[in-house]
């Protein structure tokens, strides 16, 4: 079977971390995110590699876009063994108190809906298949809610905690797995939408992208027969 694999926010932070460190094990990878720029610079980073990756702009709140991309991506690639659902954002004025309804309904299409989009655009196939593995990147938001994170970010990651879960109750007969990967603090760009960006000494102390990107891959290239279903992983 070919490895390949699909990587939503594939243009930066984890995503991008995950995409270049399955790229550079020899996997095909598509590269999903809305920004065709951001695409453009992760597939210059993985260097040689680069020609394995297939960049597909799409905004994985919508979709229709998803389904396009779905079909799409399984007609470049034919089989699809692997998907990251690391697609993420929040908003600056997040507390209960200033939380505007637009704010809300963008984290929980992106964080939550997104994910549910994209699992469905793929699942159909990796029943067919016989196996398949997904890969969920949640937060520590998603175990126990902070006001750091704000209310619409902690429950767009409890769902997908959920929708991890379910995956699991429903597919395992199927060949099919999901991990759910909670990390805590990691100094990527989405730091800058906080309302109070941090500095760089407390950035120097968060994870990195690619100790999400490492906690992705044990999950991935596990024996069939074995599953992480959570992970969580913090600063030390």
């Amino acid at each position: 079977m070919k490895r390949t694999a699909v990587i939503t926010g594939a243009g930066s932070g984890v995503g991008q971390a995950i995409a270049l460190a399955l790229v550079r094990q020899g996997w095909q990878v598509a590269l999903i995110g809305r920004r065709p720029e951001a695409l453009a610079e992760t597939v210059r980073l993985a260097g040689d590699a680069g020609p394995r990756c297939l960049s597909w702009p799409c905004d994985v709140g919508d979709p229709a876009a998803v389904e396009q991309m779905g079909r799409g991506v399984l007609a470049a690639f034919e089989e699809v063994e692997v998907l990251v659902n690391a697609a993420g954002t929040n908003a600056p004025q997040r507390s209960l108190a200033v939380l505007s309804d637009k704010d809300y309904q963008a984290m929980i299409n992106t964080n939550l809906n997104g994910a549910y989009y994209c699992v469905q655009a793929f699942l159909p196939h990796m029943r067919q298949r016989g196996s398949g593995t997904f890969v969920n990147i949640v937060s520590d938001a998603g175990k126990a809610a902070s006001p750091k994170a704000g209310p619409a970010y902690v429950m767009s990651k409890f769902g997908l905690a959920g929708l991890n879960q379910s995956i699991n109750a429903e597919e395992r007969a199927n060949g099919i797995r999901a991990c759910a990967v909670f990390p805590g603090d990691i100094d990527t760009p989405l730091l800058e939408r906080r309302p109070q960006p941090p500095d760089a000494a407390a950035r120097s102390r968060m994870l990195r992208t690619e100790d999400v990107a490492e906690c992705a891959l044990l999950c991935i290239n596990l024996p069939a027969h074995a599953i992480v279903e959570e992970l969580v992983i913090r600063p030390r």
